[in-house]
């Protein structure tokens, strides 16, 4: 070989292996669980469609469920079990308007269940789309019945007109933030609180820009403030970028604030927001030249630290359709407290013909500062309330809402980008191992009807799982967990499913258990089954770090299952590979076997063609998986082949013909006088010249046996399937760091 050539190539190959050792390779799952109907729990309406708002009423064993024209109430332990419902339709005339501004009467103008939320006085807040004039309503659940109370009220400003709008709601107190649109087209977006003290946005771009709301969260910053703050509600949406300076719409993903406490202003912004700020949240996936863009977030605060240590988990899409990508990033809300408390504004500057640019703010801040929450420095200088801001503060944040600088992820890079369904929702559980660590673990939904179970250890994103939950391939619109039930309810168009936290049972042995790494989940030998750590009472064997099975015990020996097969005959030996993340081996007579014309390698077995002596033996199937601390091999299938000579085999049964009784041999008779007419006809047809020779060898060529028919078939497939290339996920982080089930009861689609 030519010496620069040889360079060239370990060139490459080094490239290659730093490549290798750069790319995450954990962005698929272990497990891949098909749906299967006995093992999820479902609730379905005949004709009732859109189950995308949930809410959990704990303290009356319920899972509340809105729907198009319905709200059920059902078990929260099976929500298979219906326990009350209640309709609430729209009448003809009101469809009939609705179709007459050029809406669908059978599908948009239906009332759409898009608000629900509960009360302090234990009653429930509801509202729908109400054939584009949205309606709200109180009620409740008594003696097993859920009773609308009729105290309707104009839903405009708190749910959307169009059941296919996103927008974003929640409760606090009593008082319902709302992110969606004040009229029929849907050109006025709009943050209002209500219903006591009504506080809205500004209808200016500067303000909301073509939004798509993604959901709200509550942060109780007051709470042992040592400098008199305020709560605040963060709603994340994204917009159409005001301040790109490019020729084409951008959109970027947003973050932005208002104060609990904030009640608009004497003169300026009056009955508007004072305290409404946003700042660009980036995840950057790879080298894409667009920003991804916010599809949800969810709040995940610790109960034992303060607010500071809450983290988003947010999940991101491209907003073009070149990629098949999906990213999970996480942000402090300590960095995002920073950019609003602490950050430089960008302001608008007029350039040329009319041009509006804008640019970092460099000029005199007012005080108070611009957007800031009423706390003990505002009421020492007599700001007691935000009537009693100053105009020049109001003015300054009226014109200037947009923060300049970019609020960037924990790490620096998504946390989990992943090829395949896009990611919809996201919610996450905190759960403690046997190590005595607590693991935050991400249940993400997809627009394929599964859920990704996902768990950072140590900025090693590892997917336990992946679940198909549906029957049909359909988006999942949202996710709630109960820490009474340990469940997770999922809600798409055609129903709500069930599953729980913890699906120990799916691992039949201890290796396959402690690889799984889930640290709901460990192999309790007392038993010798996978079992969830908090319900067992023994130490069970768990490593969730490493997935260290060398702490297993020894296997007992597995007997093989018989298997017989004629000489000339076809046989299948099936074996299912535990995880994705193992290559299977099969073995003969413990000599590891290779694929050849008569043995074929399959996804779910072995394929033996045209069997002969020579298959007989032992046959094992190998599952073979490394971990962090080592190689594993363990047997999955073993078979005992034998091959039988024709009528002697000892497994393969076949019915056994009558050997007396008159019916038998006239049986005998006519099968004799068939085939004397049939080889007589045969014989006239070929001395008449109606059958040719050609004709003859064509028939005899056609009348291969189907052994050999399905062996130059799985051929002809089997080759086709080693030449494909296999297309597998991708992951972004394996370095970064990373539950109270504080979904903040919002609901967002």
């Amino acid at each position: 070989m030519h010496p620069l050539l040889s360079l060239c190539v370990v060139w490459l190959l080094s490239m290659a292996l730093a490549l290798e050792e750069d790319s995450p390779v954990d962005s698929f799952p272990r497990r891949t669980v098909p749906y299967h109907r006995d093992t999820i729990g479902l609730f379905h309406e005949e004709g009732v469609f859109n189950y995308s708002t949930m809410l959990l009423r704990e303290d009356l064993g319920l899972l509340v469920i809105g729907a198009r024209e319905a709200v059920y109430a059902v078990d929260l332990h099976d929500v298979s079990k219906k326990l009350a419902s209640v309709k609430w339709e729209v009448t003809q005339k009101q469809r009939q308007d609705c179709g007459n501004k050029g809406k669908n009467p059978e599908t948009e103008c239906k009332n759409y269940i898009r608000i629900l939320h509960e009360m302090e006085d234990n009653r429930m807040y509801v509202c729908g789309t109400n054939a584009f004039d949205p309606e709200c309503d109180y009620m409740s659940y008594t003696d097993g019945q859920l009773t609308l109370e009729k105290k309707t009220e104009d839903g405009k400003g708190k749910c959307p007109f169009d059941p296919y709008q996103k927008y974003a709601s929640l409760m606090v107190d009593d008082d319902l933030y709302s992110a969606t649109s004040m009229n029929f087209l849907g050109s006025e977006p709009v943050l209002i609180r209500s219903p006591e003290v009504i506080i809205r946005t500004e209808f200016k771009t500067s303000w909301l820009n073509e939004p798509h709301f993604v959901s709200f969260a509550h942060m109780p910053e007051s709470v042992n403030s040592i400098t008199g703050d305020d709560d605040k509600v963060y709603l994340f949406f994204s917009e159409t970028a005001v301040e790109c300076d490019c020729y084409n719409k951008l959109v970027v993903s947003r973050v932005a604030r208002v104060c609990k406490g904030d009640v608009g202003g004497e003169r300026t912004l009056q009955k508007k927001w004072t305290s409404f700020l946003k700042a660009r949240l980036e995840c950057p996936v790879l080298e894409s030249q667009l920003p991804y863009i916010i599809q949800d977030a969810y709040s995940w605060c610790d109960p034992e630290q303060p607010w500071t240590s809450c983290l988003f988990y947010t999940i991101f899409a491209p907003q073009s359709d070149t990629s098949d990508l999906s990213a999970v990033c996480v942000y402090k809300v300590s960095d995002i407290s920073k950019v609003f408390s602490e950050g430089k504004y960008k302001t608008p500057v007029t350039v040329e013909t009319s041009f509006v640019k804008w640019v970092m703010y460099s000029g005199e801040v007012p005080s108070p500062r611009p957007g800031a929450c009423i706390d003990d420095a505002a009421r020492k200088a007599g700001i007691n309330q935000t009537l009693d801001l100053p105009d020049q503060t109001l003015q300054f944040v009226k014109n200037r809402p947009l923060m300049d600088q970019v609020i960037q992820p924990v790490g620096g890079k998504p946390s989990l980008v992943r090829k395949g369904a896009m990611f919809t929702r996201i919610i996450v559980n905190q759960v403690r191992a046997e190590d005595n660590k607590t693991y935050n673990v991400m249940f993400i939904g997809t627009e394929n009807g599964t859920i990704v179970k996902a768990v950072n250890y140590n900025g090693e994103m590892f997917i336990i799982e992946e679940v198909h939950v549906f029957k049909s391939p359909e988006p999942i619109k949202i996710l709630r967990f109960s820490s009474v039930t340990n469940q997770l309810y999922a809600g798409s168009d055609s129903g709500v499913v069930q599953i729980p936290l913890a699906t120990c049972e799916r691992s039949s042995t201890c290796m396959d258990c402690v690889l799984n790494r889930d640290p709901y989940c460990g192999w309790e030998k007392e038993t010798g089954k996978c079992v969830a750590c908090s319900k067992s009472q023994n130490k069970v064997i768990q490593s969730v770090q490493d997935g260290d099975a060398s702490l297993c015990p020894k296997p007992a020996p597995s007997t093989p299952v018989n298997q017989s097969v004629w000489v000339g005959g076809n046989l299948k030996l099936l074996c299912t590979n535990p995880s994705n993340r193992a290559a299977t081996i099969w073995e003969q007579d413990r000599q590891t076997l290779s694929p050849t014309r008569r043995h074929h390698f399959l996804k779910d077995g072995l394929l033996i063609l045209n069997a002969s002596d020579s298959d007989a033996g032992v046959y094992r199937c190998l599952s073979v998986e490394r971990s962090k601390t080592n190689e594993y091999t363990s047997t999955v299938a073993e078979y005992q082949v034998t091959i039988a000579l024709s009528g002697k085999g000892d497994d393969i049964q076949f019915p056994h013909a009558q050997r007396d009784g008159p019916s038998v041999a006239g049986l005998q008779v006519a099968i004799v006088f068939f085939a004397i007419a049939f080889f007589g006809l045969l014989s006239w047809n070929i001395y008449k010249g109606h059958f040719t020779r050609s004709c003859i060898c064509r028939d005899k060529s056609a009348q291969l046996s189907p052994e050999v028919h399905e062996e130059m078939a799985l051929d002809s497939s089997n080759n086709k399937q080693r030449t494909g290339a296999e297309s597998k996920p991708l992951v972004c982080d394996t370095n970064n760091s990373s539950s109270n089930n504080n979904h903040n009861n919002g609901e967002a689609t």
